[in-house]
Order: structure tokens, then C-alpha cells, then sequence
């Protein structure tokens, strides 16, 4: 990069930080032999070549330290997991990339947890980057695969000092398998997780003071936390404002872009938010001047590519084109959504594919219930070696598994409406009939379909759930208990459903029943992982003939 074109995106950054927050203290000049330059990302979630990608910031990386020695990259959470390639290497090609590109600091977002603690320990180990969070504490017995997390880092350029502080989202352990978290069933990780967020606020407040009496001039806190409503009371807006002493927040978690963000703290002094977005959409730059003014803003048309990492990339990926040929488990059965003359059933019947994927969804979750709708499934398994590509083919979408507390009476009116379109026959003239993608694959649920009632699901003008006004179509539904045996569903007790956030969050197939429900886990691991774990880890890499045919949970008559 030549000074025109240094000069170019440092205007850039003022128009972005100035369209963002005029409030924001700026800085228009090219880069001063002493000015600090603090490189951002966040929420990569695998996407190493989308958008301005990994060889785009470690271009940009190098063209900055052509300008002061004074140059940080650091990354705010959720690398190593988000496509095939995160869930193949489980998140090893990603370290070993970051590693690449040279990066100084990293926080453990919420999707770092997705392996497992034992692998998350060898992906510290690999890292070159210092990983920070301030607020996860051990208290097991055992060892701590997290020990080399550090709470906070003081770095010195020239004189002066900037203090660094990681921190994770308390909703981390809602986020993902909460089992990961735990020894002998016991939760022996917390990350400050009290009902107001003052623990939370307290624990950084303290980092923030250990920082300033070493001498730090500033304080850059490393967040994955978030800025929106539904991330109170864990929000990097609530933690400005409830502490005092940080001058910036670099956040992730919610994938909002945001050049800069001006809250008050709690004593009135101004400090500054950034987010990226995701995938690569931006570079975060954060300058601190020579003469000590602070800025943010972000890239977010830089095209030039390093040729080393660029290549390095490439190299992992045809690494990786082949892992995901490689067998990983044997299948004693087919699994399909279809019948032997082809006509498609997994949208209006029960099939061997839809039981398998909901077994695995209630697997990976704990949960006593769980529904898959047959739109989401895409292909079949077959008998024999069973690959990553073959998984992906089930389920490329990548949903996030979630799980609720909901009522009885909430599944009865759930079921209602997925299979208000069932009818008697599965097809006409060699085409199949009375499909919907929101027809539900269950486990842990028995039920009839009726389909001589007709549907009295009333539905508004967007085809919403509103309510069932009439006789109801699916009857006699039991839920599968502790000891293995079903017994009727209680429609005033709470259960624990399993889905995924199409379902459970976004009011996928009209399901908007479930808006206020309390989320057990938030959108953790994407539905091809949970297949992947059921099969690895659950059926200890063989799905065996017990899914060579279905069980009858799904009676249409």
C-alpha cells in the first residue's frame, strides 16, 4: 500500500467513526510513527475467504506496520466455529490460520465452547494469540482446561501503556451443551452469571482498576457480549455504563456493525463502541493518537490480499476437501425420507431420517422432547461409511440447536398446526400429496394424526398460529419418560423441547408460540454438528438397524 492509499482508507475510517457517533474524537492524518493501531474482528464464524477474509487483514496488517511499529490484531470471539471446515478440524485449521495472519490477543466467545472443553484446551495450546477473559472462574477438581486464559494484559509502545481486558458473555453456558461446563453433573465454570449483572460489572471494574494502578494510560476492553436488548443485562452498552476507567469496548456476540458507539460510564466520561458484523464484512481500526486522541471505524471495501496467507489458505482447504471424504462412522442401515419408488415422504410422514436427526437433536440437548421439520431435511444416509459430506447433505443449512421450557398444552397446539396439512394418502399419481415443511420428525413423542378431522387451526394474514377453534386432529400423544416407557402428555406440565432457532426463534412453519418461552440453551452448535456428535459420540460411530425402519411414532390414519 503506497501513501495514497493509506491516506484513502484513513478518510475512510474518519467518515465511517464520524457517520457513525459525531461525538467520536477522531483522527483524519495518515498514520504518525507513534500513533497506536488496533486491528479488530469478530463473529469470523469459518468464513476465511468471505468478504475481505483472512489474507485481506493480514494485508492490511502489514501496509499499518508500514506506518508505526505500534500495531495490535486482535480477535473478539466466535473464530473457529460456523461452517464445515470450524466442525471437521473442530476448529483447528481456524487457530492454525489465525496463527498465520499473527494475531497478539483473543477472547473465548460462547462458540469456542462447541467441542468441548478438552478441545478448546488443545486450541489455546496451538494459539500463538494470548487468549483473555476476565470473568470465567474454575472451581473443580480436576484440571482446568481453561488455565491459560489469562483475565487481562498490559502492553507498553513506547511509553505509553494500554491495558487489554477479555471478556466472555455470561449466557456462554445457555449457549452451547451445558455439560461442557460441568464435572459429575456439578457446574464447576462460571462466568459471572447473577440475575442484574453486577457480578459481572464488579469483576471487570476490578481488572479495570489493576490495569490503571500498573500504569495503564488506556484501557481496551476485549468483549463478546453484545449490544442489542436481548443481551442485557450482559451488554458491552450495560458495561460501559455501570463501570468506570475503560475507553473503549471492541465487541462481538451480536453481529451488529457498529463504527462507533458513544456511552457515558457511570462517572460521565465518554466511552467508545465498535463492532464489526460478521464474516469479514469489516476490519475494525482503532487509533490512538500521539497526541492522545482515540477513534474508531471500519474497513469495509479493502481488496488487496497477503500472498503467504492466501496461499497457506488454499493449502488447508484442499486438506480439508478431502476430510470431509473421510469416513467417520458406519451406517447398518439406510436412512431415507423417501419410499422405494421415490416419492418423498419425510414432509408428511414419519421416516428413519427425521427419527435420527430428532434422536440426535434430543441427544445433544438433554431434552425430553424434540422436533425437526421435514422442510429442513435435505438428503439421506446411506448404508455403509458414513462422511462429513454426507452429514452436511442432511442438513446444510446449519440451523443452531436450541432448547425451551414449554407447556403441554404449547406442544399440543405446536403439533396442531405442523400437520394441519396431513392427508390420508402420501401421494397421487406418482407425486407426493398433503406435504408441508414445517411437518415435525419427533423424539421422545408418540402421536395419531386423525386425518378425518378437518383442520380448525386458525392462522392470521401472515399464516401465524393464532388458535385451534375446533376438534383436534392430533390425539392420543405420549411423551417418552426416564424409564423408557411412554405416558400421556400433561398439558399443564413443562417440558424440555429441543429444535433448532428456525423453530424456536424465528416462528418457522407459523410457530410463533414459543416467543416468550425461557431458553435453556440459546442457539448453540449448527444441526449438522449435532448429527455429527450423535453419530461419533453417541452411537459411538455406528448408527445401527434399530433405524432401519420407523417405530410408529407418527400414526396417520
Amino acid at each position: 500500500m503506497n501513501e495514497g492509499d493509506f491516506m484513502k482508507y484513513g478518510r475512510r475510517i474518519l467518515a465511517a467513526a464520524m457517520t457513525a457517533m459525531l461525538l467520536c474524537p477522531v483522527t483524519g492524518h495518515a498514520a504518525y510513527r507513534d500513533d497506536i493501531i488496533i486491528l479488530y474482528t469478530n463473529d469470523t464464524h469459518c468464513g476465511i475467504e468471505e468478504n475481505i477474509g483472512f489474507a485481506g487483514v493480514a494485508a492490511y496488517k502489514k501496509a499499518a506496520e508500514q506506518k508505526t511499529p505500534y500495531v495490535t490484531l486482535v480477535d473478539c470471539g466466535d473464530a473457529i466455529q460456523g461452517d464445515f471446515i470450524g466442525l471437521t478440524s473442530e476448529g483447528g485449521y481456524i487457530a492454525d490460520i489465525m496463527n498465520a495472519v499473527e494475531y497478539d490477543f483473543a477472547v473465548p466467545g460462547n462458540h469456542e465452547f462447541d467441542y468441548g472443553m478438552d478441545v478448546l484446551e488443545d486450541i489455546l495450546e496451538k494459539a500463538e494469540a494470548e487468549y483473555l477473559s476476565c470473568n470465567i472462574t474454575y472451581t473443580g477438581k480436576g484440571k482446568n482446561a481453561l488455565a491459560d486464559v489469562k483475565p487481562y494484559k498490559i502492553v507498553r509502545y513506547g511509553d505509553v501503556k494500554v491495558g487489554y481486558i477479555g471478556v466472555t458473555t455470561p449466557y456462554t453456558t445457555s449457549s452451547t451443551a451445558q455439560t461442557h461446563f460441568m464435572e459429575n453433573g456439578e457446574y464447576v465454570f462460571d462466568f459471572a452469571n447473577d440475575e442484574n449483572g453486577q457480578e459481572l460489572y464488579d469483576c471487570v471494574q476490578k481488572y479495570v482498576d489493576i490495569c490503571r494502578r500498573k500504569g495503564a494510560d488506556y484501557v481496551v476492553v476485549l468483549a463478546h457480549m453484545g449490544d442489542g436488548e436481548e443481551d442485557a443485562p450482559y451488554s458491552s452498552v450495560d458495561l460501559a455504563k455501570a463501570t468506570k476507567g475503560i475507553d473503549v469496548i471492541l465487541d462481538g456476540h451480536a453481529h451488529h456493525v457498529v463504527s462507533c458507539r458513544v456511552e457515558e460510564n457511570k462517572e460521565g466520561r465518554e466511552v467508545l463502541i465498535s463492532s464489526t458484523g460478521t464474516k469479514f464484512e469489516n476490519i475494525g481500526q482503532l487509533v490512538i493518537t500521539a497526541n492522545g486522541n482515540i477513534s474508531t471505524g471500519l474497513i469495509s471495501s479493502y481488496q488487496k490480499k497477503d500472498a503467504e496467507v492466501a496461499a497457506y489458505i488454499d493449502a488447508i482447504q484442499a486438506t480439508y476437501e478431502a476430510d470431509l471424504k473421510k469416513a467417520i462412522a458406519v451406517s447398518e442401515a439406510s436412512l431415507t425420507g423417501f419410499t422405494e419408488d421415490g416419492i418423498r415422504l419425510v414432509r408428511n410422514r414419519e421416516t428413519t431420517i427425521g427419527n435420527f436427526c430428532a434422536d440426535a437433536y434430543r441427544w445433544v440437548t438433554g431434552a425430553d422432547i424434540a422436533l425437526v421439520n421435514g422442510g429442513g431435511i435435505r438428503g439421506d444416509l446411506p448404508a455403509g461409511d458414513v462422511t462429513y459430506q454426507d452429514i452436511f447433505t442432511v442438513h446444510p443449512y446449519g440451523n443452531s440447536i436450541c432448547m425451551v421450557e414449554i407447556t403441554g398444552q404449547e406442544i399440543l397446539d405446536c403439533l396442531e398446526m405442523c400437520y394441519r396439512r396431513v392427508l390420508p394418502v402420501v401421494s397421487e399419481n406418482g407425486n407426493a400429496v398433503g406435504e408441508d415443511g414445517g411437518f415435525q420428525q419427533v423424539s421422545g413423542l408418540k402421536l395419531t394424526v386423525d386425518t378425518s378431522i378437518p383442520s380448525s387451526v386458525k392462522v392470521d394474514e401472515n399464516e401465524m398460529f393464532l388458535s385451534v377453534e375446533g376438534a383436534r386432529r392430533v390425539k392420543e400423544v405420549m411423551v417418552l419418560n426416564a424409564e423408557g416407557e411412554y405416558e400421556p402428555l400433561d398439558v399443564n406440565r413443562v417440558y424440555k423441547l429441543a429444535s433448532h432457532n428456525y423453530l424456536l426463534k424465528e416462528g418457522g412453519s407459523g410457530c410463533d408460540m414459543f416467543a416468550d418461552n425461557v431458553f435453556l440453551i440459546d442457539e448453540s452448535i449448527p444441526d449438522y454438528q449435532a448429527l455429527a456428535d450423535y453419530i461419533t459420540e453417541g452411537l459411538n460411530g455406528r448408527i445401527g438397524l434399530k433405524y432401519a425402519r420407523t417405530e410408529g411414532r407418527i400414526t396417520v390414519k
